[in-house]
């Protein structure tokens, strides 16, 4: 990167503002459309499950991004060397990858990096959109019933916190405690939409005090384990253990926790400032490891036990999570035996996000109403949950 170039450049800003609202215009056009009969609260739940659905491709797309190593194609922000394209800053970009082929600045790289800022700057002007129809209805106070606007509010906030950690996560040049917080956003905002198409059309699960504690306890579980593949991945730890199920052909490796969980630290190198210890890498990926063989026990034990509910509802659940805990089983092998391949890294994101999604809407149905449901008609025609 040259010297000279201001890791934080506002110029560009106003221009990247349009261009993610351009992105979102085509998308929304085409829901608005489809949903023009329909109730304005129909709409607004179409665009929340339109919101939701690009959010899930945005946290898949990041993980995209920095599994090619292109988090820093473009060295500034919000836009690549000042300008709001890579097309703009051709000539830095070349001069980058002239001096270094294989770095962090090449002409792929900057194309990877911007189109995830351009389409989170799409997710940010959808969500932004929501908040305004959602305090829209909340001041005429008719029609089915909807989220409360507060729902909206948090999570437009939420994406400034996160453009703040997308921000830092340039200017800090990937420090893993800032990378791992920008992927637990990315999950965090996956949440606040799946809550809010929850409160649309609020249905109840019946089941014991027993198996909601159980399910608070699974979705803590699962928070941790999220957190740790996080970890792991933004501290290249993947490959720390090449077999399975030993690591380096033991069952309890060398390791060294105390440089691995130390989060004030760069990439790659202890807080000292020395290189980072492979029995480091080592820990933070067995870790994740074992917290893995206690998720996926918890995940097939609620499966089981939403089964044996016998209701409709609980067995597609109890589906839901016997899939997920399938999926990110082969995918997290896959990782380890194939050595890391793309695919299946990419894979482990989406079957994370993929179970905090159905984990938000099971703790919502788990719930205990407050009062009985009455599902408004004139939203049987919204898209529906699963």
């Amino acid at each position: 990167m040259n010297g000279s170039t201001a890791l934080v450049d506002l110029a560009p800003l106003l221009r990247m503002l349009l261009l993610g609202a351009a992105i979102a215009l085509a998308p929304l056009a085409w829901v608005w459309r489809r949903r023009r009969d329909g109730h304005p609260v129909a709409r607004w739940r179409a665009v929340t499950v339109l919101a939701l659905f690009l959010t899930f491709d945005l946290v898949l797309f990041g993980a995209f991004t920095r599994l090619t190593d292109s988090g820093l194609g473009c060295p500034d922000w919000p836009g690549c060397y000042g300008n709001a394209s890579p097309l703009g800053a051709h000539h830095e970009i070349h001069a980058a990858q002239t001096a270094m082929p294989t770095g962090p600045v090449t002409q792929r790289k900057a194309w990877v990096e911007m189109i995830h800022r351009y389409l989170a700057t799409g997710v940010g002007a959808l969500i932004t959109l929501l908040c305004a129809v959602a305090w829209r209805h909340a001041r005429r106070r008719d029609g089915p019933p909807a989220p409360s606007p507060w729902w909206a509010t948090a999570t437009l906030l939420w994406v400034c916190v996160q453009g703040a950690f997308g921000a830092l996560t340039v200017t800090m040049k990937l420090y893993p405690a800032i990378v791992t917080g920008h992927l637990l956003g990315g999950l965090v905002l996956l949440v606040l939409l799946a809550a809010q198409d929850e409160q649309f059309e609020p249905r109840h699960l019946a089941v014991s005090q027993r198996l909601r504690a159980g399910a608070a306890g699974l979705a803590a579980l699962a928070l941790l384990q999220i957190a740790l593949g996080g970890w792991v991945s933004t501290n290249y730890a993947v490959l720390a253990c090449s077999d399975f199920p030993t690591c380096q052909g033991s069952w309890w490796p060398q390791m060294d926790f105390a440089h691995g969980f130390t989060l004030r630290r760069d990439l790659g190198t202890t807080a000292g400032g020395d290189w980072l210890p492979f029995a480091a890498l080592t820990a933070i990926h067995y870790t994740h490891r074992l917290v893995a063989y206690a998720l996926l026990a918890a995940l097939v034990a609620m499966a089981m036990a939403l089964h044996r509910q016998g209701d409709a509802q609980a067995r597609r659940f109890a589906a839901g999570l016997a899939a997920v805990a399938a999926w990110q089983l082969a995918s997290g092998l896959s990782n380890v035996v194939l050595g890391w391949p793309l695919a299946a890294a990419v894979a482990h994101t989406g079957g994370a996000a993929a179970l905090a999604v159905l984990l938000t809407r099971l703790a919502f149905r788990l719930r205990p109403p407050l009062h009985a449901d009455a599902p408004a008609a004139a939203l049987r025609r919204a898209p529906s949950a699963p």
